[in-house]
């Protein structure tokens, strides 16, 4: 999966219309389609449940904010940041994130299908009983990042570098971990149906021996 990496390669750019609003859900809105946001700041937001379909966002950023149950369809995040924001049970399709950082997310129990993080950064991300469905974290960042009791189907991981990832309870189907930095915290055990290379198997090794009860001893 590749993102676009600019406005004008998405499918819908000729249909985008710029926002006007000055902030979200402002007179009762909760329905945005084909909206371009550039360049705004929303501090605490407030649009539960909202529906976003066809919509690109540059260099936006979220501030707090409360956008849990909300649907994301068909949307473009560029070079933006979302900071303590609560994506709680929120539903997304087809969506790209390029370069956009994350930090203290509150993304539980969400659903992500087809959707590319590219060059993005997660800090302290909460995604709890996600279920993440053909997801690609592609040359990211990934710290305190937490997967635990999560479902991932065809999740990969090209280039990136995992440092205190979670995932305890996790269910891993196709899961490719091949080519990443795997700094993982907890859930050895929870890789089954994963894959990796050699290399990382033997950096592995210890924590797989110590999650099945192996004692490794030379003496």
């Amino acid at each position: 999966m590749t993102a676009p990496q600019r406005l004008e390669d998405l499918p819908f750019a000729d249909t985008l219309q710029p926002f006007e609003g000055g902030a979200l859900g402002a007179g009762g809105e909760d329905d945005y389609d084909a909206v371009h946001f550039d360049g705004a700041v929303f501090e605490d937001a407030a649009v539960s449940g909202a529906r976003f379909m066809d919509c690109a966002f540059e260099a936006v950023r979220f501030e707090g904010g409360r956008l849990r149950r909300s649907r994301f369809s068909d949307v473009w995040f560029h070079e933006g940041r979302l900071i303590s924001t609560d994506l709680a049970q929120t539903d997304w399709l087809d969506a790209a994130f390029v370069a956009v950082g994350l930090a203290g997310v509150q993304a539980f129990d969400s659903q992500l299908r087809r959707v590319v993080f590219e060059r993005c950064k997660f800090d302290s991300v909460n995604l709890r009983g996600g279920k993440l469905t053909d997801v690609a974290f592609d040359q990211c960042l990934l710290r305190d990042t937490d997967f635990s009791g999560a479902t991932l189907t065809r999740v990969s991981f090209p280039g990136s570098r995992l440092e205190g990832v979670d995932f305890s309870k996790a269910s891993c189907e196709k899961v490719d971990l091949r080519g990443a930095q795997l700094g993982i915290s907890a859930g050895f055990d929870a890789l089954r149906g994963a894959i990796i290379d050699n290399v990382q198997l033997v950096g592995l090794a210890p924590e797989l021996a110590r999650s099945l009860g192996i004692i490794v001893s030379d003496l």
